[in-house]
């Protein structure tokens, strides 16, 4: 229906407002572009969605992507500090007999918000309340926040989860048709040119060029190792 929080409701409906509500290609089911909200921190993200929660739209389902370092609790993983991401995929995948009771608890999260919003109680909330519902209800917050994505009308994410394509396919998220919404965005160049570097010590380096010289010396795809070895020798 048209919108009578704000100033644009006082406007005539046209053709081209009622044509903004696509249709889908395989039927006539409405499709509602969802909000993707980007922020150069996850600081910033708690600042947007305080102020959200002051607003008249304070309880339109949302959601927050971030990564394990802000919503892991598992007691072991969350305190394993660069390996938190291994351990993780380790738990999950079951390599050493053991799994991860949190993940297992996502489903929780989601139904205690579908209650909240049920009840008309949802509001607006941040990473630490997330956290801390996950940790009431023994569930991971990480995956509760990726499975309240299917729902949400809006979504909050650093800047990273929408430049880089591989943190957005690793986290199922496809821009077309949605508004994407770009805060403080004189910043986006540098974040783009961080999504596309990665850095390497002299020592990695050497290292790699010792294995490409063993690679070219016993004939092991001889044509292309010798090219990755002149790259490390120029940059040694």
């Amino acid at each position: 229906g048209p919108c009578t929080e704000c100033s644009c409701s006082s406007g005539k409906e046209t053709d081209k407002d009622t044509s903004n509500t696509k249709k889908k290609e395989n039927g006539d089911q409405s499709f509602i572009p969802k909000i993707f909200f980007g922020t150069r921190t996850h600081k910033q993200i708690s600042q947007i969605t305080r102020e959200l929660k002051r607003t008249a739209y304070s309880s339109v389902p949302m959601t927050i992507l971030s990564s394990r370092d802000y919503t892991c609790i598992h007691p072991v993983v969350s305190n394993s500090g660069s390996s938190r991401n291994e351990m993780c995929v380790e738990l999950l995948e079951g390599k050493h007999g053991k799994s991860c009771v949190y993940y297992h608890g996502v489903h929780k999260v989601s139904e205690h918000h579908a209650l909240q919003s049920a009840r008309s109680m949802a509001q607006a909330w941040d990473i630490e309340d997330l956290v801390h519902l996950g940790r009431k209800l023994r569930a991971c917050p990480y995956f509760a926040a990726r499975e309240l994505m299917v729902g949400a009308d809006i979504v909050f994410c650093p800047y990273n989860y929408l430049l880089d394509p591989q943190i957005r396919e690793s986290m199922d998220i496809n821009l077309k048709g949605h508004v994407v919404i770009l805060d403080e965005a004189h910043n986006i160049e540098d974040s783009a040119r961080e999504s596309v570097s990665y850095g390497v010590t002299e020592n990695q380096l050497r290292a790699a060029q010792e294995e490409l010289d063993f690679m070219v010396n016993n004939n092991i795809r001889q044509k292309d190792h010798e090219s990755l070895r002149a790259v490390c020798c120029s940059l040694t």
